[in-house]
């Protein structure tokens, strides 16, 4: 390649043309800066000094001298709604929402923000008008996830699994309550008076569909399908269908088999045959003890075969694994034992007197109450029954089938 002289020009020229260019860079950024009240800099240094309240009454000063400062308004809002000032943030985003000649993109963000105001004060039909206007801008991802949250509360399932199929379109991200939402309708079919048990095989079809994704399925969810297909089974008085759904839960998810349990026990009881579901419990309960399935055996065994075999059981159990919660069922046999009969021959199994028996219960009493409950993994919030998803937080498959005794000693 030949060299050309007019090269050497070329480079002091382009040198000469980026110093110009970043001398004006330079006077428009100091001009701009000099537009700025002296408010800002006094919130900026708020802010940096971790005094927000000050900080906020420094941009509200900003923001009325100068009103054309949009993302100004947008901050402060949040830090309105943050702190729980819900109607100052909402008067904030709908007087950005006033503004003639406020750009789509950020009026799009206004109604973002102010949708998010009214989800947090509880005002959710407005909250659900906002959202669905966000429909085909940049926001209608975060809008469809704030519909769900809606639509979960309200206990709307079909605009829930809708919403859920319009975000799945959207991004390639996996829902996993989706199944659960098909359960809830199930549950209500088949609580209905009477029963809708063709709108329970719809739905628990659909459910099944779903969990049936290794994306989207969890063993949460395929325990559920499994208790509910058991439950119609039993509508249906199809006896053989319902003792394989509660045989594949207890066999394939024995953290869950003392849901199970009871409704194996009445399902063999009706033939006859309560001492396989008995062999098949006491067999997962030596692998994965729970209470549940000790309690599901101590009753079955108090029922079928008498107090006495449920005594010794309880307190077998009791030698290899002590819980305050098996205690008390040990005391339970003890006192509903018949008064004559019934009692362990052995000197080392002597029952205990009445009276003790009697104070020993009212002793743990309340101490089994608070471990008998389930626990929330999210918020901590506590209930005797177990939940698919949490009371307190809204959560979905936090509740753990295990009590908290059981949890507090592992």
């Amino acid at each position: 390649m030949d060299f050309e002289l007019w090269w050497l020009i070329l480079v002091p020229v382009l040198f000469g043309l980026g110093w110009v260019a970043a001398r004006v860079d330079v006077r428009q950024m100091l001009s701009e800066t000099r537009k700025l009240p002296d408010s800002y800099f006094r919130g900026l240094n708020f802010l940096l000094n971790e005094q927000p309240d000050r900080a906020i009454d420094a941009f509200i000063e900003v923001a009325k001298l100068d009103p054309e400062t949009v993302e100004l308004h947008f901050a402060l809002g949040s830090l309105f709604r943050r702190r729980g000032e819900l109607e100052r943030a909402i008067r904030v985003h709908q007087n950005l929402l006033q503004r003639t000649d406020l750009p789509d993109r950020q009026r799009d963000q206004a109604l973002h923000e102010l949708a998010q105001d009214y989800l947090k004060a509880g005002m959710l039909d407005r909250a659900e008008d906002g959202f669905q206007r966000l429909t085909g801008t940049r926001f209608a991802a975060d809008a469809l996830r704030a519909l769900i949250r809606i639509y979960e509360a309200e206990h709307d399932w079909p605009r829930a699994i809708q919403a859920v199929q319009t975000l799945q379109g959207l991004v390639d991200q996996p829902v996993p309550q989706a199944a659960h939402y098909h359960c809830e309708q199930a549950a209500t079919a088949l609580a209905a008076t009477p029963p809708d048990l063709e709108a329970a095989h719809v739905a628990l079809d659909a459910a099944q569909h779903v969990a049936g994704d290794t994306e989207s399925g969890t063993a949460p969810s395929r325990v559920r399908i499994g208790l509910l297909r058991a439950r119609l089974a039993a509508l249906e008085n199809d006896a053989r269908t319902e003792r394989m759904q509660l045989q594949r839960v207890v066999t394939e998810q024995p953290e869950f088999a003392g849901m199970a349990a009871p409704a194996l026990f009445a399902n063999h009881r009706q033939d006859g045959t309560q001492d396989q579901a008995l062999a098949l419990m006491q067999s997962v309960y030596q692998r994965q003890p729970s209470f549940d399935v000790f309690d599901a055996i101590f009753q079955a065994l108090s029922k079928d075969q008498g107090n006495a075999p449920a005594w010794h059981f309880a307190r077998d159990a009791l030698k290899k694994q002590p819980s305050l919660l098996g205690l008390d069922r040990l005391l339970q046999a003890q006192l509903q034992r018949p008064k004559e009969g019934d009692a362990p021959a052995d000197a080392d199994d002597a029952w205990v007197s009445d009276a003790d028996a009697t104070l020993m219960r009212s002793l743990i009493g309340k101490h089994t109450q608070r471990l008998a409950r389930h626990a929330c993994s999210a918020c901590g919030f506590r209930a005797q029954r177990f939940y698919w998803q949490c009371p307190g937080c809204n959560a979905w498959e936090t509740y753990s089938p295990r009590r908290l005794e059981e949890l507090e000693g592992n």
